[in-house]
């Protein structure tokens, strides 16, 4: 249980330790209302809040523009659909915007154009959404992936209703040039007997409160970019290509942009190999994604590893009808070479005790990692609200606690965060860094507590 009352803001800061910049996330996700892309220092101070604009997630772009959308679908009609994705300027003008995808009507509502985008999209120009030396996304031009939903019927997978996953690319006057759909490589992705059975029955139908069920749940998606392994001969690895992560079916794999098929995956089953057993098992993933070219660990996989539950399979006492039978109460920051599947980093670091004095991570749900030119990571462990960005030692050289509450969910999660340079943003002048050293935990106290010395200390007396 966390406690009722804890900082917000900054709480650790060393400055000559971090790679500074400003950081980008979304204070409150899929509301009604919503309160904003908010855009601070490294110290907590807000620089810019764009009110109204939702993000799932929200990226920023040299010059100071931000990517969003202008809201979310009604959730009575639909489960993590975003109306729209539009790219506002600092001022708060929207220079861009498509939402022609799926003409939808809802209820009473007169029908509309809807995107139904979800968890992630990639401008042309930079393969991941965060910042790449010498990979710059496009400003004023450009195709843009998207992630997207559609509902369908795919009897090889269930016989209810599916929310399936798309991918579209839309060009920069607003037309859809490729479309990929998740469900037409169900046969690609190596389900066993046990999973498959699972999944007819339920295709993750409680995440989404009997809405069409969820069965993928991808989450997150980009380009692989310029990298060595391609260099090296290796065709599944083309720039061009496509990786994305399902959060329900603990699967990651890398799409070929040409045929549509699967060249590279792991997951849904860790069983199968030595060195996928020496990985454990993967589950509920985000942000699955090769550190691109420019970035120490350039070509390897960086991904949040939630754990909760997750996967189809055999039922147990935790899944009675074998749907998220996959389970671990712990988290971890993965870096893994795709080519020999060694781990070359983890974060918290594996051993025992892990969590028990030690760093902790846990979020089960959202969440992200990103590589920081200086080799440290960038981390959003996002059910507790809580940024952090570590050394390749494991230090914890700045920490962050968002303050903005959810009506809904009533927490401070954060979906996925972002560190940018300081001069992607030439509005304002570069902040001031204030150092904030490590609080003991043992001496801080709220202000106003009267913390008195013991009246009395008894020692045990020895015969």
């Amino acid at each position: 249980m966390a406690p009722t009352v804890y900082p917000t803001g900054t709480t650790i800061y060393y400055p000559d330790r971090c790679w500074n910049g400003y950081t980008l996330y979304q204070s409150t996700l899929n509301q009604p209302v919503c309160t904003g892309a908010v855009l601070m220092d490294m110290n907590g101070n807000i620089v810019n809040r764009w009110h109204g604009l939702d993000g799932f997630p929200n990226k920023m772009l040299p010059g100071g523009s931000v990517i969003g959308s202008t809201g979310v679908r009604n959730m009575k009609y639909g489960f993590q659909d975003m109306l729209d994705l539009v790219q506002i300027d600092w001022d708060g003008n929207i220079t861009w915007k498509f939402d022609k995808y799926e003409r939808i009507k809802d209820g009473r509502q007169k029908p509309r154009w809807m995107l139904r985008q979800h968890h992630d999209y990639q401008r042309e120009g930079n393969p991941v959404g965060y910042y790449v030396p010498g990979l710059e996304p496009k400003v004023d031009s450009g195709s843009t992936l998207i992630l997207c939903h559609k509902n369908l019927h795919e009897p090889k997978i269930s016989d209810k209703l599916l929310l399936d996953d798309t991918i579209i690319e839309v060009s920069w006057d607003g037309k859809i040039t490729w479309e990929w759909i998740c469900s037409q490589h169900f046969d690609e992705m190596g389900f066993d007997e046990a999973a498959r059975n699972s999944l007819y029955h339920n295709p993750n139908i409680m995440m989404t409160g009997g809405k069409p069920g969820d069965w993928m749940h991808m989450n997150s998606m980009s380009t692989l970019g310029p990298n060595r392994w391609y260099d090296d001969g290796d065709e599944r690895f083309h720039p061009d290509n496509i990786i994305w992560d399902g959060r329900q079916t603990n699967i990651t794999a890398i799409i070929d942009r040409q045929t549509g098929k699967i060249v590279w995956q792991i997951g849904p089953d860790y069983t199968k190999s030595e060195a996928l057993q020496k990985i454990g098992w993967i589950i509920g993933q985000h942000h699955a994604h090769l550190i691109p070219r420019g970035l120490p660990g350039e070509g390897n996989l960086l991904l949040y590893d939630n754990g909760g539950s997750a996967g189809y399979g055999n039922p147990n006492p935790g899944a009675p009808t074998g749907v998220g039978n996959a389970r671990r109460d712990t988290s971890r920051v993965m870096e893994i070479n795709p080519i020999t599947l060694e781990v070359t980093s983890q974060y918290p670091p594996p051993g025992p005790g892990l969590g028990m004095g030690g760093p902790s991570l846990y979020s089960n749900f959202v969440s992200s990692a990103q590589r920081l030119p200086n080799g440290n990571t960038f981390i959003t462990e996002g059910g507790p609200g809580r940024l952090l960005e570590i050394t390749p030692e494991n230090e914890t050289v700045w920490e962050y606690v968002s303050p903005y509450i959810n009506k809904f969910t009533r927490t401070n999660m954060i979906y996925r965060a972002y560190r940018y340079p300081y001069d992607w943003i030439p509005q304002v002048k570069r902040p001031e860094e204030h150092a904030l050293l490590r609080t003991n935990n043992r001496r801080f106290h709220v202000p106003g507590a009267l913390i008195k010395r013991p009246q009395k200390v008894t020692r045990l007396k020895k015969k």
